[in-house]
């Protein structure tokens, strides 16, 4: 079967289910409908003198396979043409589909069914806990246009190279001062990382995890090093604390700055002070987090033995009455003194 002969069998399948979708309110359920579109591809195939066995396909991707043709089936019950798809990595993706088109019941307003190419449906990528693709039927704008390749191509990507694309994608609409919060390139089903539903206050946590959240704040933004004039210097830091770990730190300055993170003893620079306590705790972050949590901070990935390094390197830059490298992370300092003597 051609792709032109499969798309004449859509067409007459839609016609037909805009004429279920009219006279039967129960067709306007996700479950019912999707069953209906299999009734009435099977129909047709029968009709026309084709197989009309269809393989189920169980939570995978396209919902319904007919040798190597997919139709994904999606409903709404608003007056729209635009939803959520399926997520970017596809990870259930069947392998003997090529050609995927879906069929869209729209059940506010007018009930009306139309079917499109799927990948040509396809205009923007929202995130929730996972990127995922968002769809608009009859749109005239794609999103693979906006990022220089197409779907067929985009799709065989691995995931790392799929998220290189979003994320380009993604902080091409950002505004001043705002950050991506989804960062990992794994598939949905090997993601480290979620960000919970219910937002979780600073003050109220263990103080195992309040160290270690602020020495990963800490380490990916080095600007709270800087002067006490320094405009948004704790933007960034609070904006990964909310975004990356759903935690919600009202007094972002006592982060740093407070008696209370800085130690009993007086004197000093308090900032120094409250890194220093956490030095074992910024190795660590340096050591596990995301590479492309560094991308977004620094604007490169650092080898994790090299991190605690430059962000030595760019604390000084910052700071402004206190030098970060001359008290802090010393071992890591004379570590990086002896490979430059030695020539490693």
């Amino acid at each position: 079967m051609t792709a032109a002969e499969f798309e004449a069998i859509l067409e007459t399948v839609a016609e037909r289910l805009n004429r279920d979708v009219t006279a039967d309110k129960s067709m306007h359920k996700p479950a019912i409908f999707e069953a209906q579109v299999r009734h009435r591809i099977s129909e047709r195939l029968v009709e026309l003198g084709f197989d009309p066995a269809l393989d189920e396909q169980v939570q995978a991707f396209p919902d319904i396979v007919i040798g190597n043709f997919g139709v994904e089936v999606k409903a709404t019950e608003s007056d729209s043409w635009r939803c959520i798809a399926n997520s970017v990595s596809e990870g259930k993706r069947s392998a003997a589909v090529d050609n995927i088109y879906i069929m869209y019941g729209k059940m506010g307003g007018t009930p009306q069914v139309r079917f499109a190419d799927y990948g040509d449906s396809i205009i923007h990528v929202r995130t929730s806990h996972v990127p995922r693709f968002e769809i608009e039927i009859g749109s005239e704008r794609s999103l693979f246009d906006q990022i220089g390749t197409t779907y067929e191509d985009f799709r065989k990507l691995d995931m790392h190279d799929k998220m290189t694309h979003i994320r380009e994608y993604a902080r091409g609409r950002l505004n001043e001062g705002e950050r991506l919060w989804w960062l990992e390139d794994k598939p949905e089903d090997e993601q480290t990382h979620t960000l919970s539903m219910e937002i979780r206050l600073y003050m109220d946590l263990p103080q195992d995890e309040k160290r270690a959240i602020r020495a990963e704040a800490v380490l990916l933004c080095p600007q709270v090093c800087g002067g006490g004039r320094q405009r948004r210097k704790y933007t960034d830091p609070v904006s990964y604390m909310m975004s990356y770990r759903g935690v919600l730190c009202p007094q972002a300055r006592d982060l740093f700055s407070a008696g209370s993170v800085a130690g009993p003893a007086r004197g000093g620079h308090y900032v120094e002070r409250s890194i220093m306590a956490i030095q074992d705790e910024m190795r660590e972050a340096a050591a596990y987090l995301e590479p492309a949590l560094f991308v977004e901070y620094w604007g490169s990935d650092v080898p994790p033995d090299q991190r605690i390094i430059e962000w030595l390197k760019r604390a000084d830059v910052y700071a402004v009455d206190f030098t970060p490298s001359q008290n802090l992370f010393l071992t890591e300092q004379r570590i990086e003194q002896s490979k430059n003597v030695s020539g490693v």
